[in-house]
């Protein structure tokens, strides 16, 4: 455990503030959530969620019985599942792509600057 001080406003007197990780941790445990699209550390990973409804819609699929309803109340579940999952994926997408677009002009940016220099 990494103990820091830290100046509470006002008074001037040093107060200890307990971090359970330390920078080099709470990157691992960040870049891992990312990975994985996992917001805490408890319930199941969404993906893994995912993957269990599509896995039992064609379970249920596959017993070629007369279950038209069953089968259509898990599709529509795995359907809602799957657009709750991919709405943070465009997010993301946006993200990607808005950072690639600000790489590329400050490419632009530099090499004109660079060629102003010489």
């Amino acid at each position: 455990m990494l103990v820091k001080g830290r100046k509470v406003s006002g008074r001037g007197e040093a107060v200890a503030a307990n971090y359970a990780f330390g920078p080099l941790e709470d990157d691992v445990i960040i870049m891992h959530r990312l990975l994985t699209r996992t917001t805490t550390t408890r319930g199941e990973p969404p993906l893994k969620k995912l993957q269990k409804k599509f896995t039992s819609l064609f379970v249920e699929h596959d017993k070629n019985e007369d279950n038209y309803g069953d089968c259509d109340k898990l599709a529509k579940a795995f359907l809602q599942d799957l657009s709750t999952f991919e709405i943070p994926l465009l997010k993301s997408k946006v993200v990607v792509d808005g950072n690639l677009r600000e790489k590329h002009n400050f490419d632009e940016l530099r090499e004109e600057i660079n060629r102003q220099g010489r």
